[in-house]
């Protein structure tokens, strides 16, 4: 569980942490050349080489995984004094983000992380504490010293700090903690007032029972604004202190879209989950989605989020929450099971067969919940099995 918090740090310490980004920069780029290098010399083509150059690398160097890089990295601090003033656990989980990066690339198969430019290193790790470091209206962080802190939500009982994330948006300074606790939450299991949820773009969400919540498209709203900003941008000298003055007011009004659209979902996922106890929900392919003609419409939804949110908010407030298969969900008749096929631009679901009328989303949302149903169904025979077995 995470709680962000606003911090205040001085100039001073604000200049340390820039400093510290940087050199955490800097650290995660020559790793990431590293490991591409290495690669790239095992593949290249023995009919052909680069117009510019070619990096060989010896056959018999072994790959820059972590752990050789972690001990490469200790001995540089030695000879390059910006390292030194960066606490070692910070830089080291430099190379534990890059690490995961390469894990996520393996396991999608395609891909390699991005190199990142200045300014788009936007957060360093603690990632262990020994004692709190909250002591009244101040956090106290390693090598950087006390600052105040926003405390506007107490830490729930029973949780320990774990970890704090020091992070840099367009609005300021924010520390992130990462709660711990050794208490285990079991898995909510089927129970309560069934729930089906169908996601679209004219109404955000469509359920069951016939409920239709609007799509507020937060982007949409300011896209004129945002418009108006980026042209008179595109007409200022780059690096100039008005261009910096422009990109912070554009930054701004994006992390303020953003923030609109995150507490939309939270909201909406708590509506959902104080009308059922059982959440079921499509299983939506949001990358092929974000691709198509709709792209803009679907990225200002956020979809991805929403799901997570949900999930979140379910295991929260103990809510059984199951993904189903999207499939043909808008195709079939949720009251006879017919076939009543329809382009998007058809909103209202007929059936030929039962004469039932209603909005094609709520239709999906019967669907789905049909399904999630005869998912718990065939959930507890397989439960009965296995304990009397």
């Amino acid at each position: 569980m995470t709680y962000t918090y606003r911090i205040h740090p001085d100039i001073d310490q604000e200049a340390k942490m820039l400093d510290w980004l940087e050199q955490c920069r800097r650290v995660y780029n020559y790793a990431l050349r590293q490991r591409k290098d290495w690669i790239n010399s095992r593949k290249c083509r023995v009919d052909a080489c680069s117009l510019r150059q070619e990096y060989i690398i010896s056959a018999e160097e072994p790959y820059p995984d972590y752990y050789k890089q972690q001990n490469a990295l200790t001995v540089a601090k030695k000879s390059i004094r910006e390292f030194q003033a960066v606490h070692s656990q910070v830089l080291q989980d430099a190379l534990r983000r890059l690490d995961r990066a390469f894990k996520i690339r393996q396991q999608r198969q395609f891909g390699f992380p991005r190199f990142k430019k200045v300014g788009r290193y936007r957060s360093f790790v603690f990632p262990q504490f020994k004692s709190n470091p909250i002591t009244g209206w101040q956090i106290k962080l390693p090598k950087i010293g006390k600052m105040p802190i926003v405390w506007h939500r107490a830490i729930p009982k029973g949780f320990v700090i774990k970890q704090v994330r020091v992070l840099i948006k367009a609005s300021g300074w924010y520390a992130q903690l990462i709660l711990h606790s050794d208490i285990s939450i079991p898995d909510s299991m089927p129970h309560g007032e069934p729930l089906g949820i169908d996601w679209g773009i004219s109404s955000f969400v469509a359920t069951s029972q016939g409920e239709l919540i609007d799509n507020p498209r937060f982007y949409i709203q300011s896209q004129s604004k945002l418009k108006w900003l980026q042209r008179r941008l595109s007409k200022k000298q780059k690096g100039s202190k008005s261009y910096q003055a422009l990109t912070h007011k554009i930054s701004l009004l994006h992390e303020k879209i953003g923030n609109q659209r995150k507490d939309f979902h939270y909201k909406v996922s708590h509506h959902l989950c104080r009308q059922a106890g059982m959440i079921f929900a499509e299983d939506l392919n949001i990358l092929g989605l974000s691709k198509g003609m709709l792209a803009k419409h679907v990225l200002d939804s956020a979809p991805g989020q929403f799901l997570n949110i949900l999930d979140w908010v379910c295991r929260k407030t103990g809510t059984y929450y199951q993904k189903v298969d999207a499939k043909g969900s808008s195709q079939l008749c949720p009251e006879c099971g017919a076939d009543v096929p329809k382009d998007l631009s058809v909103r209202i679901h007929s059936c030929p067969e039962c004469q039932i009328v209603m909005p094609r989303d709520v239709a999906s949302g019967k669907i789905i919940v049909n399904r999630g149903i005869a998912a718990v169904e065939g959930l507890a025979v397989k439960l009965g099995v296995e304990e009397e077995s």
